[in-house]
């Protein structure tokens, strides 16, 4: 059988690369990104220890991405740090505090967000949290501790706002319905707790409103430049490959082009993951 010609060989697997996406995605989503949100909460955990320790933590509106918080819950065994911001990058980190809300701590409603089955599921096990069961949040301004009230999804009442000077801290993540339930969120679930002792005092400064990449199960369209770049750079990839290995000893190829090859694709799927819900 006499082979492709060089340029069919190219499209073929160019084509084969970008089917493989949609399942390589789903296999980041649920097993590798953990381990790079694993990695993130390390440096994190450093650099919030530093920044307390140097009295340089935020108090107040932060960059996305800084670390604000500690956040510990002792009978989920959770232990996260808590960044700035809730589009669905800054949640590819870790649990986000949303930037339009005062900090755990301080008078008024504190909102944090986490993912419930991507990139390690930090509150995959939020919504089992029962009424009185304790969160300890750490921040610049020490550490604050709040009892659960209860859970509640989309459609419940709402709770009624805090009194003047007290707090409350309400965590949000997501949860769907049926076989395909992990991955496909549908609904918004929230855990309110209410602050144990004296509030500090926040300061101003904070958006009054945040954009929709960072509501609930926002999505972030604003990734797809970024994304189309990634693909391109990947189907150009496995076709320098693919050419390469009919000229040069195939281990030469596969030792400089996989670990590329690998990175692109890593690159891609955090890419194509900020334009699934955040909260997922």
């Amino acid at each position: 059988m006499a082979p492709l010609p060089e340029g069919a060989l190219v499209m073929s697997l160019a084509l084969a690369v970008v089917a493989a996406i949609g399942l390589w995605t789903v296999l980041h989503l649920l097993l590798l990104s953990g381990l790079a949100q694993a990695r993130a909460q390390h440096d994190l955990q450093a650099e919030l220890r530093e920044a307390i320790a140097g009295e340089t933590a935020p108090l107040g509106a932060a960059e996305p991405g800084t670390p604000v918080a500690l956040l510990s819950i002792p009978t989920l065994g959770l232990r996260q740090v808590v960044v700035e911001g809730t589009a669905p990058s800054d949640l590819q980190s870790g649990p986000g505090h949303r930037r339009d809300t005062v900090l755990p701590g301080q008078a008024g409603v504190a909102i944090v967000y986490g993912r419930a089955a991507a990139y390690g599921a930090p509150f995959a096990a939020v919504p089992t949290l029962r009424a009185g069961d304790g969160i300890a949040v750490a921040t610049a301004q020490g550490e604050a501790v709040y009892r659960v009230d209860g859970v509640r999804r989309d459609g419940d009442p709402l709770p009624d706002p805090p009194a003047p000077g007290t707090g409350r801290l309400t965590l949000v993540t997501a949860e769907g319905s049926g076989p395909l339930a992990a991955v496909t969120p549908d609904r918004t679930v929230y855990v309110d707790a209410t602050l144990v002792g004296e509030a500090a005092t926040p300061p101003g400064g904070r958006p009054a409103a945040v954009p929709d990449a960072e509501r609930a199960l926002g999505t972030d369209a604003g990734v797809l430049p970024v994304l189309a770049l990634c693909l391109q750079g990947l189907v150009l990839g496995a076709a320098a490959v693919t050419i390469a290995l009919r000229r040069l000893p195939s281990r030469t190829v596969w030792a400089l082009g996989l670990p590329v090859l690998a990175a692109l694709a890593w690159l891609t799927s955090d890419a194509a993951a900020q334009l699934l819900p955040n909260l997922l």
